[in-house]
């Protein structure tokens, strides 16, 4: 009853990227354009997919997924990131810190269970060819999809959400951040959080290794096995993996780097978490449509039916 009693806390300040106003512009205009280029391409990748017939596979599927999660994170917190950039003082409700939070790790953990899903995929394609057909038709890959949504993603948001928002929170409000995570607020908490780092620790950092240390093995599974193919089946499948790992790596090093130590600050982790949450969802189209030849002839596809309407309309 004493914690309900004091005064809560309304509010959380930012103090941003920076206190220079210049470096301010130059960065609002640099994330605009990534934030932008982000979402054209996550976009182009969807819609290239919908209506590419050849991208109807497992595969594409599923990077669909990715591009779409990644739309949702960034989305999450860049908007807010650009206002920052552009107000003297930047500040959050109590209320949209906690969302902006639950919602950060929601599509975070979404992200990381559909990472194990295409390792999985690619396993099965490269290891067990002849089973691929049945092991992941399109009705499996629609359940999988389903199951992460639905079953596997939210406990652990809402989990997170829950350790959070109980904790009493009466001054100071400030934060050396530009956006909410759990464990930058709960640092402003007016109570001992040994416990609750604990539990985050083992809720965000301790799985996220665990599922990192899960798809690398799988790769490292699927590498042995390349040498009982062709030349050129070896070439194709590095191709894919090699993309598919460097996705995995961007987005699982700084998670481990942020979450498997939140009671301790370093100097770089604001310059993980903008990689983390602008950078790397603008970097994982571009891993895929550069070493990908169908996605490459999918785009030129899509181009050309575009030219074709234009033509046809004037």
């Amino acid at each position: 009853m004493d914690t309900l009693n004091q005064t809560r806390v309304t509010e959380f300040v930012f103090l941003g990227l920076t206190d220079n106003w210049v470096l301010e512009m130059l960065f609002f205009m640099a994330f605009s354009a990534i934030y932008v280029l982000m979402l054209l391409g996550n976009i182009l990748i969807i819609i290239a997919t919908v209506f590419t017939p050849s991208l109807h596979t497992p595969m594409y599927f599923f990077l669909s997924n990715l591009s779409f999660i990644d739309i949702c994170h960034s989305s999450v917190t860049v908007p807010k990131m650009l206002e920052g950039l552009l107000l003297e003082r930047k500040t959050i409700s109590f209320d949209n810190c906690i969302t902006q939070l639950f919602f950060l790790h929601l599509f975070a953990c979404a992200e990381i269970f559909l990472l194990i899903i295409m390792a999985y995929d690619r396993y099965v394609a490269i290891c067990t060819p002849l089973h691929y057909p049945n092991v992941m038709n399109m009705r499996v890959c629609v359940q999988l999809v389903f199951a992460l949504w639905l079953g596997r993603t939210p406990p652990r948001p809402a989990g997170q959400t829950f350790l959070t928002i109980h904790l009493p929170y009466c001054g100071p409000n400030i934060t050396d951040s530009y956006f909410c995570d759990v464990p930058l607020v709960i640092k402003l908490a007016c109570t001992d959080t040994y416990l609750t780092g604990i539990l985050i620790v083992f809720n965000s950092g301790t799985i996220s290794l665990a599922c990192f240390l899960a798809v690398v093995t799988s790769y490292m599974v699927i590498l042995v096995s390349l040498r009982k193919h062709s030349a050129e089946g070896r070439w194709k499948a590095l191709s894919t993996c090699s993309a598919h790992f460097m996705v995995v790596a961007l987005f699982f090093g700084p998670c481990i780097f942020i979450y498997t130590r939140p009671d301790t600050s370093f100097s770089t982790d604001k310059v993980v978490s903008v990689f983390y949450t602008v950078v790397t969802p603008l970097l994982n189209p571009f891993i895929y449509t550069l070493r990908n030849g169908e996605v490459k002839s999918a785009m030129k596809q899509l181009r050309q039916r575009q030219i074709f309407f234009m033509k046809s309309y004037t």
